[in-house]
């Protein structure tokens, strides 16, 4: 990396979640185009998938996509955003259960891959809501003790990236809590996020544009989420924006666009 050139993670989320997703996620980290993807360990699909992404291992990390609210079709238990929220902001998440919910998607993720993530973070960021970011805590200190610790998502806004009202309300709600209470514990995180948006870019030119804020504020060390698939997935919330994120990532104008901002996609 030359002098003056900022390292960023650009990370693909739900791998496992749809064969479409698990796609997109090879063919992107075989072009370049990623350095990581958290992966969905409670997926039906998540032993089958898994193998396909052993070989792209030191070309990306792999991370543990934590999950309360993904129901895959009711094969996973699992509730609503809205209802984990207002479970987690009125202390009524059981700290047994969520200490036995991080057991148990680590020793899938474990058994699948053969070791440890490289890293943690949450679908629809549960893993920094309270309680779950206390949990998440203990099971790394339990787990992890004498030996190499994942390093784990923040979600606080890089740079002027916390103007936006999405990524404002992420922050907040658990994003630098989060961030602080790891960072006091000596938990090795990203050094600022973003990707946030409201997944309504409509062509592969408006994801662009949103991508040109996203790495001007960036810094070296800063993390940018991605959501692609290569093609529409049914019965997703984001199915349709999926493919065109796609078409970005695999363009030459977002080479470009890296190129311009001195920034180059890294592993963490």
């Amino acid at each position: 990396m030359s002098a003056g050139t900022r390292g960023i993670t650009l990370c693909a989320d739900d791998y496992a979640l749809h064969p479409l997703v698990d796609e997109a996620v090879v063919l992107l980290a075989q072009a370049g185009r990623l350095s990581a993807t958290s992966c969905m360990s409670t997926a039906p699909r998540w032993r089958e998938a898994a193998p396909q992404l052993l070989p792209l291992r030191g070309r990306i990390q792999l991370g543990l996509h934590f999950n309360l609210t993904e129901g895959h079709g009711g094969a996973h238990a699992a509730h609503s955003l809205g209802q984990v929220l207002t479970a987690a902001y009125t202390r009524r998440l059981p700290a047994s259960a969520l200490q036995d919910a991080w057991r148990a998607q680590l020793d899938a993720f474990e058994d699948a891959i053969g070791s440890a993530p490289d890293f943690i973070d949450g679908h629809q960021h549960v893993h920094q809501l309270p309680g779950v970011r206390r949990a998440l805590l203990a099971e790394l200190q339990r787990r992890y003790a004498g030996r190499a610790m994942p390093w784990v998502r923040s979600t606080a806004p890089a740079g002027r990236l916390w103007r936006d009202p999405k990524a404002f309300v992420i922050a907040l709600l658990g994003g630098w809590s989060a961030t602080r209470l790891l960072r006091r514990a000596g938990v090795l995180q990203n050094q600022g996020f973003g990707g946030v948006y409201g997944f309504d870019a409509a062509t592969p030119g408006e994801y662009g544009a949103l991508m040109q804020a996203w790495l001007e504020e960036a810094r070296d060390g800063s993390l940018l989420m991605c959501h692609p698939a290569t093609a529409e997935v049914p019965g997703d919330a984001i199915g349709r924006q999926r493919p065109v994120e796609f078409a970005y990532l695999m363009s030459d104008a977002f080479a470009q666009a890296l190129q311009r901002q001195g920034c180059q996609i890294k592993q963490f």
